[in-house]
C-alpha cells in the first residue's frame, strides 16, 4: 500500500519540463550598454569600465516559465561601424533581437530604427524584437523622452522597456518579457522547432528543473 502511495506521489511531483532554446542577437551602436545588459542578465554583474566588443561575443542563459525553461543562446555584437557588415551573420536564424538605445544619446536611437528596419526586412519573419532604452539612471541626462520611444515602439511592433545595467532596472524583466513571446508550443514537434523557430531539447531524465534559473 505505501508502495502504491510512492509511487502515486512521484507520478504527480514531477512533471515533465519542456526545455526551447532560442538564439537572441543584441544589435545597437557602440557604447550604448549592450555588453553591459548581457552581463547583468547572464552573471549579475556591472563593470564601469566594460571592454569594447570586437566582433561578437557570446554568453548564454536561462528563464523558467511554468512547466518551460527557456534557454537563450545570446550574440552580443560589436557596435562599430566597422563590424556592421559582419552583423546579417549573427542575426540570420536568430529568434529574438534586443536593439539597445542610450536615452542620454539621440542619435542612438536613431540607429537603433535603422537596425529595426533592417532587422524587419532581413532577418526570420517572425522575429521577436525588443527596444531597450539603456541607461536610465542617467535620467537627469535624458534627451530621448519615454514617451517618444514607446510610441515609435507600439507604432512598429516592438516590446519596449528602458533599463539601466548599472542598477539592474528591468534588465531580468526585458528577458522574461521576450521568453514569454517565445513560440514555445512549436517545441512539441522537434522538427518544426529546428527548423523555424528553436530546439526542442527536452529530456526525459533532464535534471534541468532544479537548475534552470540558476545564475550561471
Amino acid at each position: 500500500m505505501s508502495t502504491r502511495g510512492s509511487g502515486g506521489r512521484s507520478n504527480g511531483t514531477l512533471p515533465q519540463t519542456k526545455i526551447c532554446q532560442f538564439k537572441l542577437v543584441l544589435l545597437g551602436d557602440m557604447a550604448v550598454g549592450k555588453s553591459s545588459l548581457v552581463l547583468r542578465f547572464v552573471k549579475g554583474q556591472f563593470d564601469e569600465f566594460q571592454e569594447t566588443t570586437i566582433g561578437a561575443a557570446f554568453l548564454a542563459q536561462s528563464v523558467c516559465l511554468d512547466d518551460t525553461t527557456v534557454k537563450f543562446e545570446i550574440w552580443d555584437t560589436a557596435g562599430q561601424e566597422r563590424y556592421h557588415s559582419l552583423a546579417p551573420m549573427y542575426y540570420r536564424g536568430a529568434q529574438a533581437a534586443i536593439v539597445v538605445f542610450d536615452i542620454t544619446k539621440p542619435e542612438t536611437f536613431e540607429r537603433a530604427k535603422a537596425w529595426v528596419k533592417e532587422l524587419q526586412r532581413q532577418a526570420s519573419p517572425n522575429i521577436v524584437i525588443a527596444l531597450a532604452g539603456n541607461k536610465a539612471d542617467l535620467a537627469e541626462r535624458r534627451l530621448v523622452e519615454y514617451e517618444e520611444a514607446q510610441t515609435y515602439a507600439e507604432d512598429t511592433g516592438l516590446l519596449f522597456m528602458e533599463t539601466s545595467a548599472k542598477t539592474a532596472m528591468n534588465v531580468n524583466e526585458l528577458f522574461l518579457a521576450i521568453a514569454k513571446k517565445m513560440p514555445k508550443t512549436d517545441t512539441q514537434n522537434p522538427t518544426h522547432a529546428a527548423r523555424h523557430r528553436g530546439v526542442n531539447l527536452q529530456d526525459p531524465d533532464a535534471h534541468s528543473s532544479r537548475a534552470c534559473c540558476g545564475g550561471n
